[in-house]
């Protein structure tokens, strides 16, 4: 199956089953990946930013790079395939603290970004089913696989299931 690779800051959604959308390097970064199992719909988002309102001008220019842009974008462009919000399975990687872990964390962008992203699924009534965030991995590879809804996750050499 060929792969589609989302970069930073950007999405990708498609109906073709033949896909696997794949972001790579997601440390402070979120990976959201959304799948309706009827339409055979998914998305791939690699946020990096949690609030919009940091850069207005940004977020009009590129949604993606926002995660309270970027998820709303991530679905509306699923819906648009034929997906409808109460199929969707989410699963999110990433977050991870920017320090070591006896160092501080001072901006602490990972974890605003699953803030910000556990608000916005809440205020919209959608759970994650699964999800590996937080922590200190700075390079989690997560992979949709289009055809059945598989997500993986790649840390180092260890390749697991979300």
């Amino acid at each position: 199956m060929p792969d589609v690779t989302v970069a930073m800051a950007a999405l990708q959604v498609t109906a073709d089953p033949a896909d696997r959308l794949v972001t790579y390097a997601l440390g402070i970064c979120l990976g959201v990946a959304i799948y309706d199992p009827v339409a055979r719909v998914g998305g791939l988002l690699h946020a990096m930013l949690p609030l919009s309102t940091l850069d207005a001008a940004k977020a009009r220019a590129n949604p993606a790079l926002f995660v309270d842009t970027g998820v709303p974008a991530l679905f509306r462009a699923c819906y648009a395939l034929g997906a409808s919000k109460s199929r969707l399975v989410v699963k999110v990687a990433g977050g991870a603290a920017a320090a070591a872990p006896d160092a501080p964390d001072q901006f602490q962008i990972g974890r605003r970004n699953l803030l910000t992203l556990r608000q916005l699924l809440w205020k919209n009534g959608v759970l994650v089913q699964a999800q590996d965030v937080g922590g200190h991995q700075l390079s989690r590879t997560m992979a949709l696989d289009v055809g059945d809804g598989t997500v993986s996750l790649k840390m180092g050499a260890t390749i697991s299931t979300l």
